[in-house]
């Protein structure tokens, strides 16, 4: 375990050393600069902004700094913001953006559980043919529209639940509704397509000749053995989280690190831009680590192949 345990270690610190310098060079390759719409600053000013932020040194000096910086969790200096480190304003930010990634995928998650179990459960009836046409909505539908209706419906037209801004609970449940949405319909869909198989397969008849009944069947065998390919899929969905929330974010005017990340591109705030590029990867490599980890537990052959099957 301790190898293989090393070994996704090792596979993260090399995904974010190639995400920075991927995104340090890139950046350098944008056009233009987050002084470009100044038109009041004179030359010499222009040229003493680069020597405070060390854009007058060579791109590989610059790489290097940045490269040392990151390591120790130091971005730079934002732009847009005098004199605020990049790191204090993503820590500032980040707790409001954790809270709603959480609960979109602990309530899509369980909900679509529960909703893929009965579809399967029900298969072939009315009851199944809701849960997918459900589940194909929850897909299609991106989260920024879902947002948008949410809004207007349940806070706009029945005044339940407020629009924007950040305060109590109750302005966590339409964004968090907004970006649950798609793990509910992939978890329901997976679930569902899970459950038949397992249902269908030689042990489940066997627990039925014992005489078992069906609610034994479906807790005891069906729905723990469908829960176990979930795990793979929970990575994947905290990629749509983490990239959802930025748009779902600025439609609810909530103060996390998807909304800054949208003004940072606005404004060519480069060091916050790389900054987050470089927190989302770590938060999506940590996911993958956690749900490498679970696999691994569940199944031993996984840390003996190496592969997930």
């Amino acid at each position: 375990m301790v190898k293989y345990l090393s070994k996704r270690v090792f596979y993260l610190v090399l995904t974010l050393f190639i995400v920075t310098t991927v995104t340090f060079f890139m950046m350098k390759l944008m056009p233009g600069t987050p002084l470009t719409n100044q038109e009041k600053l004179s030359p010499s000013e222009i040229h003493t902004i680069y020597q405070q932020y060390g854009l007058d040194k060579p791109v590989w000096v610059q790489y290097l700094n940045y490269l040392g910086g990151a390591i120790t969790g130091n971005f730079g200096t934002s732009f847009q913001f005098s004199d605020q480190p990049v790191s204090y304003l993503i820590f500032s930010r980040i707790g409001a953006s954790l809270q709603l990634g959480i609960q979109a995928m602990v309530i899509g998650v369980l909900a679509g559980i529960v909703v893929g179990s009965i579809g399967a459960i029900k298969r072939n009836t009315w009851v199944d043919t809701t849960t997918t046409i459900i589940s194909i909505l929850g897909v299609s539908v991106p989260s920024f529209v879902l947002a948008v209706l949410l809004q207007n419906w349940f806070g706009l037209q029945l005044r339940w639940f407020p629009i924007a801004e950040w305060g109590g609970p109750s302005y966590t449940v339409l964004p968090t509704l907004a970006l649950a949405a798609l793990p509910f319909a992939e978890t329901a869909r997976f679930m569902r397509t899970e459950m038949i198989d397992v249902l269908s397969s030689d042990y489940i008849e066997l627990a039925k000749a014992k005489g078992l009944g069906q609610t034994g069947i479906i807790y005891h065998h069906a729905l723990r053995n469908s829960l176990i390919p979930i795990i793979t899929i929970i990575g994947p969905l905290a990629v749509n989280i983490m990239t959802g929330s930025m748009v779902v974010e600025n439609i609810f005017s909530i103060p996390g690190i998807g909304e800054q990340f949208v003004k940072s591109i606005l404004t060519n705030d480069y060091p916050t831009i790389m900054g987050l590029t470089i927190m989302y990867s770590f938060m999506l490599c940590v996911v993958l680590l956690i749900t490498d980890i679970v696999y691994g537990i569940i199944d031993p052959r996984i840390r003996i192949t190496g592969k997930k099957g």
